[in-house]
């Protein structure tokens, strides 16, 4: 009990750090808190499956990490700025989209939140779907008017569309709750 309600209290503190962030580095480890405090409710019930899952989570999310602190110290080395709102250059830009499209599970790096929420319990498998789309998602509404509106609008169409078209071929419900979460993220 106490240690679920550290992990719930770390995902809390690691939303609101990254929603409440100017600075890219602090963002950052927003979203690294939250990826930290995840990982152990995932892999709870020590099922193979469930480890796996775990795993694909961690290399994906760590990933998107990096890409997100690759694309803030590229900003950074440019234009001498770390404030999240001053994203320009158009590298960063690039990296950063594809970075948050990584975190959240849009198309076409969609791949792993099907495999990781059919190995994931159900509440955990909600969270995965709800709150952990937040501190990305503000990251994304933040550093809008810096993107690439064509890439994002790509995006959404594909994910709006392959989410509903591979969600019909399911039979199992954590995967129609992936699919569906995918095609909902495009709309």
């Amino acid at each position: 009990p106490q240690a679920k309600l550290i992990f719930t209290i770390s995902l809390l503190l690691g939303t609101t750090i990254t929603i409440s962030s100017n600075h890219w580095i602090m963002a950052w480890a927003g979203l690294e808190i939250n990826t930290l405090a995840i990982l152990p409710m995932i892999s709870k019930s020590h099922h193979p499956r469930a480890i796996e899952a775990a795993t694909k989570y961690f290399l994906t999310q760590a990933t998107a990490s990096a890409l997100v602190l690759f694309s803030s110290m590229t900003n950074a080395w440019y234009t001498g700025q770390w404030d999240i709102t001053q994203l320009t250059h158009p590298t960063s830009c690039l990296i950063l989209t594809s970075a948050i499209a990584m975190k959240l599970g849009l198309v076409p790096f969609h791949f792993w939140f099907p495999e990781v929420l059919q190995g994931s319990p159900l509440i955990t498998g909600l969270l995965l779907s709800t709150m952990m789309k937040f501190p990305p998602i503000t990251l994304l509404f933040m550093t809008s008017p810096s993107l690439n509106s064509t890439l994002l609008t790509w995006m959404a169409l594909l994910s709006a569309a392959l989410g509903g078209w591979m969600g019909l071929n399911q039979t199992q419900v954590r995967k129609i709750l992936a699919f569906s979460s995918i095609s909902h993220l495009g709309w």
